[in-house]
């Protein structure tokens, strides 16, 4: 990853190699429904915001993990990769047996990661839409 400007790639040009080693390894945790390996990807004071919730520390990310990837079966297919400043920004079609009223066919999910000394510190969970101008 540069660290300064954002650089993108696609899964075709080998983004997963190019993924901080943490964010590769939470993806692989993740699609593996590995509660304890998906948890240690993150420092202990780090912030989940997904669907406009906030999970703060090991704990509360825990319970999210459990309940909403492992039990949801959650999976994964990574899409593109930007680095943003250092950030790591990955889009990705998810997946599982969560509730699915009201989705289209096909989620894709944009995943903004912050990483220091090697953690995880903070991930927010979008569902973006194109702007309308």
């Amino acid at each position: 990853m540069t660290g300064t400007a954002a650089s993108r790639t696609s899964p075709s040009d080998a983004a997963l190699s190019g993924l901080e080693t943490v964010v590769a390894e939470h993806i692989a945790a993740v699609n593996a429904f590995d509660e304890d390996a998906i948890v240690a990807t993150f420092a202990d004071d780090a912030l989940v915001n997904d669907a406009h919730r906030e999970f703060w520390g090991t704990e509360a990310v825990r319970r999210w993990v459990a309940r909403e990837m492992v039990g949801d079966h959650v999976t994964i297919e990574v899409t593109e990769v930007i680095d943003h400043y250092g950030d790591t920004i990955v889009r990705g079609r998810y997946d599982g047996t969560y509730d699915k009223t009201n989705l289209p066919d096909e989620i894709i999910l944009t995943n903004y990661f912050t990483v220091r000394d090697g953690k995880i510190v903070r991930l927010i969970v979008i569902r973006n839409t194109p702007a309308s101008y």
